[in-house]
């Protein structure tokens, strides 16, 4: 569409100028801003750990079906190259850290550095996956990344949320790109692979590459290739493509898309091919040329990856995986662009709706809560009563048995008391009994005493 065609679109008319005014220095005002306030780009590094190589003796380059890989890692190599590729993509070293691959979690280590090439400054953040595919459960190794791509998409809306913003000089930490490391194994993805892969597609721009691509032949390269976008696109994974809608770089675009997943191989060391100084690795068999198209596709990575699509990537990014997290973060909230009718809603409405909503809500809980509290009430004063009833049976029952016990204790008292003066009396007539007795036996001595004297 012409932009003639979008200004009738947008009711706008076309004038012609009878002079020179000065916006077409628009272009570079927009470079020089741009460049002097530089960029960011932000890499994704992904991969389980291979343990695949080359038997000794053999070149990539001759070998056939027939030929079988040695599947025994030699002494040191522990890793799938995603340092090493970093290393030589943008040609310097950067500062990689050994890591254990027997990590009970999944760590997301993220390094920022800047660079500068000419007058362009670009502040470079290389995530790597620490401890990738080491996991039992897969979802432990997926799981982590995708929550730190998250992340960051809700920092950057958070910071775009704020009253008082700060984009200009905010460091955005959103990935850019996401470097899939698959291991050339040479038959097909693993299911961790398709499994990650398919949970990253909606956030992420994914660009698969085949690991150490000296490790395989020719044939098998290619039909592994072929195996790969075979599996990928019948399990719905969506890979980035290379852009097609701009015309400078359609037909390279167009090339390269055929060429995915690129098959790489990284090395930072230089050595002497020819009349010249080239990276490349030494193999008792020969050289492989990083950047000899012949051996790998590191070059066609370089070139859609920094010198070709890098602004692009950083756009998908934005009006892409961001937008999606952002729609769903926001119709999460209660957010809408519409009402129920399609008729166009304004941040206001939406604001007053939802506070209406929310008071609604509130007020539905205060007069539950209220109707909860008075049940509850009732219902603790029921068996309050109830156990007040209960006491006071229990107190009269007492009080009935005290009365009884107390009165046979009353009938025991006078039965008692009775029966004392019974025996008083009976006690005083044996002692008046006793002493008569006694007065008589005396009189008697006493008249015995006179007889006998008479």
């Amino acid at each position: 569409m012409s932009s003639s065609d979008v200004a009738r679109q947008l009711g706008a008319h076309p004038l012609s100028l009878s002079g020179h005014v000065g916006f077409d220095s628009l272009p570079d005002q927009l470079v020089n801003k741009s460049t002097c306030q530089g960029f960011c780009f932000n890499i994704l590094c992904i991969g389980k750990t291979t343990t695949v190589s080359l038997q000794p003796g053999l070149s990539p380059c001759c070998l056939s079906h027939s030929v079988s890989l040695c599947v025994c890692p030699p002494p040191g190599e522990t890793g799938i190259g995603k340092s090493t590729l970093m290393d030589t993509l943008f040609n310097t070293n950067f500062e990689n850290c050994e890591s254990s691959h027997f990590e009970p979690q999944v760590k997301l280590r993220a390094q920022t550095y800047d660079l500068q090439e000419s007058n362009v400054k670009l502040r470079l953040t290389v995530v790597n996956t620490v401890g990738f595919g080491d996991q039992m459960n897969k979802q432990d190794s997926y799981q982590p990344v995708v929550d730190y791509i998250d992340r960051q998409y809700e920092t950057y809306l958070q910071e775009e949320l704020k009253i008082k913003r700060s984009l200009h000089n905010y460091h955005d930490s959103r990935l850019h790109a996401c470097l899939y490391f698959i291991s050339p194994s040479g038959h097909s993805l693993k299911s961790l692979d398709l499994l990650t892969m398919k949970k990253l597609d909606s956030k992420v721009n994914i660009i698969p590459v085949i690991a150490k691509a000296d490790t395989i032949s020719k044939s098998e390269l290619h039909k592994f290739k072929l195996k790969i976008m075979s599996e990928l696109v019948s399990n719905g994974v969506q890979i980035y493509q290379f852009p097609l809608d701009d015309e400078t770089v359609a037909k390279v675009n167009t090339t390269m898309n055929g060429h995915l997943p690129f098959a790489v191989v990284g090395s930072t060391e230089e050595m002497m091919v020819g009349n010249k100084m080239v990276k490349a690795r030494q193999y008792p068999w020969g050289v492989v040329q990083v950047e000899n198209e012949n051996h790998c596709d590191f070059v066609k990575l370089r070139e859609m990856l920094i010198c070709v699509n890098m602004e692009d990537l950083r756009e998908q990014t934005h009006t892409r995986h961001y937008e999606l997290y952002r729609r769903c973060k926001l119709e999460e909230i209660g957010f809408r662009d519409t009402d129920p009718e399609s008729k166009p809603v304004s941040l206001q409405q939406t604001y007053e709706a939802k506070r209406t909503e929310f008071l609604g809500e509130l007020q539905r809980r205060e007069e539950e809560m209220r109707q909860l509290f008075v049940q509850r009430v009732k219902e603790k004063e029921a068996e309050l009563k109830d156990a007040e009833r209960g006491l006071q049976g229990r107190f009269e029952q007492l009080k009935r048995l005290h009365a009884e016990e107390r009165g046979a204790l009353e009938e025991k008292r006078r039965v008692l008391e009775e029966e004392q003066s019974s025996f008083s009396k009976r006690r005083a007539a044996a002692q008046l009994l006793q002493a008569q007795n006694l007065n008589a036996n005396g009189k008697k001595d006493k008249d015995r005493k006179n007889s006998g004297f008479m």
